[in-house]
C-alpha cells in the first residue's frame, strides 16, 4: 500500500527514484479506505532531509499512511526555505483539535541547553501533554526522547565528555515485545548526541520499561504506557551518508570531533560508510506502525483518548 504525502513534497520524487510507492493527497482522496494519520513534529534544522528519512521508513509497510507535518510557532527555521515551510507545515495551534493514529517527534540541536532554556519549551511541553489524549502512539527520537522522558517522568539528562557518534550494537532486553518482532539478538543503531540518559534513572520509574541498551552507547529504547510512548535515543531513520555529512561539516568548522565509530569501511572516510542498521531501522518503524498504531488505534479517530 502507498504512503500518502502532501502534494509536491520534495521527498516524493526522491523516494520514487528508490522505487518506493507514494501517492499525493489528490490521488489518495479518491480511495475509499481510511489511512493511518501520522503527525511529524520536525525539529531538525535540515527539514527536507529529515522528512525524506522518516517517510522512507514509514513507506515500508502494507498500511496506507497519511503524513502531516507540524511545527512550533516559537521557532523559525533558518535552514529550510520559508516557501517549503508555508507549503507543508502547520503550527501546532492549527492542529491541536485534530487527532492522530501516530506521531513522531524528532531530535533538535538544543542539547547544550537546559530544557527550560529552549525557546519553544513551553510550546513543546504543551504538545507532549496534548499527544497523550490526541495520539494513539508517539515515537520520541533523540533529543525528543530525552525531553519527553524529562517532561513526563522527571528523568534527567547528563552531558558527555565526548560526542556519542557512530554506529553502536544494541541488545533488546525484552525481545518478545512486538516492537522487536523479527529482530536479531543484536542490532545496530546510529547515534549522534552530546548528552545521555542513565539506566538507573529509568529503572527508578515504575511506569518505564528499559527495552534496549548498548554496552557502548547506553540506554537506547524506553517504553511507557504499553507502547503509547516509545523513546529512542538514536537515529534508526538515518540515511547512509548522514553521519559522514555531520563529520565533514564539523571538521570544516574546526571542531574537535572524533571520526564516527564503526561507520566507515576499514575506518577510512574515503571508502564511505558500511551500512549495518538499515534492515532493523525499517523493521522498527514497520513494527511500530503495525503493532502500536494500526492494531491499537480506534477506527473512529474521535475515539482516541
Amino acid at each position: 500500500m502507498p504512503l500518502t504525502l502532501p502534494d509536491k513534497l520534495p521527498a516524493i520524487d526522491r523516494l520514487k527514484e528508490e522505487n518506493i510507492f507514494v501517492i499525493d493527497n489528490t490521488r489518495a482522496s479518491s480511495q475509499d479506505i481510511r489511512p493511518l494519520k501520522i503527525a511529524i513534529l520536525n525539529l531538525m534544522p535540515l527539514k527536507i532531509t529529515t522528512e525524506t528519512d522518516l517517510v522512507r521508513l514509514l513507506s515500508n509497510t502494507p498500511l496506507q499512511v497519511e503524513v502531516s507535518f507540524m511545527k512550533v510557532k516559537a521557532h523559525t527555521s533558518k535552514n529550510t526555505p520559508i516557501e517549503h515551510m508555508r507549503a507543508f507545515y502547520k503550527d501546532f495551534e492549527l492542529m491541536r483539535h485534530e487527532k492522530f493514529d501516530g506521531m513522531i517527534i524528532t531530535g533538535a540541536p538544543v542539547e547544550h541547553l537546559d530544557y527550560t532554556e529552549v525557546t519553544y519549551w513551553e510550546e513543546i511541553s504543551d504538545i507532549f501533554k496534548w499527544a497523550r489524549t490526541h495520539v494513539t502512539s508517539t515515537l520520541y527520537i533523540c533529543w525528543a526522547a530525552q525531553a519527553g522522558l524529562y517532561y513526563h517522568y522527571g528523568v534527567p539528562k547528563y552531558p558527555l565528555d565526548k560526542k556519542m557518534f557512530g554506529i553502536f550494537e544494541q541488545t533488546p532486553l525484552q525481545p518478545k515485545l512486538p516492537i522487536f518482532r523479527g529482530f536479531d539478538d543484536r542490532f545496530y543503531m546510529p547515534h549522534s548526541r552530546h548528552t545521555e540518559l542513565r539506566r538507573e534513572d529509568i529503572l527508578k520509574v515504575p511506569e518505564l520499561q528499559l527495552i534496549a541498551e548498548s554496552e557502548d552507547s547506553g540506554v537506547s529504547m524506553v517504553m511507557a504506557r504499553g507502547g503509547r510512548e516509545i523513546f529512542i535515543t538514536g537515529h534508526s531513520e538515518y540515511a547512509p551518508e548522514t553521519l559522514d555529512t555531520e563529520y565533514r561539516r564539523d571538521l570544516d568548522k574546526g571542531l574537535d570531533i572524533d571520526m564516527p565509530k564503526n561507520y566507515y569501511r576499514d575506518n577510512d572516510p574515503d571508502k564511505g560508510p558500511l551500512v549495518t542498521w538499515r534492515a532493523h531501522g525499517n523493521l522498527l518503524f514497520s513494527n511500530w506502525l503495525n503493532y502500536y498504531v494500526y492494531q491499537e488505534t480506534p477506527f473512529k479517530l474521535e475515539d482516541i483518548h
